[in-house]
């Protein structure tokens, strides 16, 4: 049976002790689920199962960071997968200022600001906030698959550990391990912008009971309860690219080095290795017209299939977390550093 998690009775607790000797707790750090359930909203079916044996947050951060952990016999289980890591292509923090939007030209630079990698993943840092996963076209690419795992975030958990990362299934306790490490990074109050109006509507409705709808809504719409997914093609011409659109190589310069580096020099993810020399880029130069996975066209958009003898696949990006404008940045960069 699914338990709510220790931690968050305990900061139920904690208000209600608050409540009592008439002082306020934090409101900017807590948890935005737990102030929805106490405004009336549904409990999430997020939660871990607490009393399930052997699954710790320490558990699932481990699994997340760096792939397996101490099992329930106290020995380190096998890696989920040989290729990745689930930080291979999710970040684990916040990586937009705002989170009710999709803007991959401010998740870059926010990226960028805070030294986070710019990846194809949605963040796994709120999470367990969302009702809904593998959205939009991710039918095309897993078909059936994505039927459990829509409205169920263990169901998406193991499609990404089976299919997304090319590993192991996961064990039960490992998903509830992971679960309860999530928890621990979901969304807080302080998460969000808001303006005065809105922050003392939320205020009288945690502290005084008022205008509890209200408030729900408000702190709803303050971030995207799934993450919508666009496949999207690259240009026709490979060679002229989007000709009606200008590169600008400064912003291209932070693609290359924020996600393109990050997997393919900074932690050799990919067998196809990148680098800052001159020659590199001559040769993605060269590669830019080819179609196939040797363009960046290509496999910025499609991805690549894993290669016989080789490391594992590269995951494309959708049309929310890389633009097409983005494409010729990166197209900008790459023939001026060519040069």
């Amino acid at each position: 049976m699914i338990k709510i998690p220790f931690f968050i009775a305990i900061i139920g607790f904690m208000y209600w002790v608050g409540t009592q000797n008439n002082e306020h707790p934090n409101m900017e750090e807590m948890q935005v689920q737990k102030v929805l359930e106490e405004l009336g909203e549904a409990s999430s079916p997020n939660y871990p199962d607490m009393v399930l044996p052997g699954a710790t947050a320490e558990i699932g951060e481990n699994i997340v960071k760096i792939g397996n952990s101490a099992g329930l016999d106290g020995n380190f289980t096998r890696r989920q997968s040989k290729h990745f890591v689930c930080t291979s292509c999710h970040n684990i923090e916040k990586e937009s200022a705002y989170l009710n939007v999709e803007d991959p030209q401010e998740r870059l630079e926010y990226t960028a600001e805070k030294g986070l990698p710019f990846v194809q993943g949605s963040p796994l840092y709120g999470i367990v906030n969302r009702v809904s996963f593998y959205n939009g076209d991710y039918e095309k690419k897993y078909g059936d698959l994505v039927d459990k795992a829509r409205n169920n975030i263990r169901e998406a958990i193991q499609l990404c550990a089976v299919e997304c990362s090319q590993g192991r299934p996961l064990k039960n306790w490992e998903i509830e391990s992971i679960l309860m490490y999530l928890w621990s990074i979901d969304l807080k109050i302080k998460d969000f912008n808001y303006t005065q109006e809105e922050l003392d509507i939320i205020e009288s409705a945690i502290y005084e009971g008022q205008q509890k709808e209200k408030a729900a809504d408000i702190l709803k719409s303050k971030y995207l309860d799934h993450a919508p997914a666009t496949f999207i093609n690259p240009p026709e011409n490979y060679k002229a690219g989007f000709t009606d659109i200008t590169g600008n190589p400064e912003n291209g310069k932070l693609i290359y080095e924020n996600a393109c580096l990050y997997c393919h020099m900074e932690n050799d993810y990919s067998f196809y290795e990148l680098d800052n020399d001159k020659i590199t880029f001559r040769q993605l130069k060269r590669r830019m017209k080819i179609y196939d996975q040797r363009s960046f066209y290509h496999v910025n958009r499609y991805g690549t299939k894993p290669m016989a003898g080789k490391k594992a696949y590269m995951p494309h990006f959708t049309e929310e977390k890389m633009s097409n404008q983005q494409l010729e940045d990166l197209r900008a960069y790459i023939l001026e550093s060519a040069k």
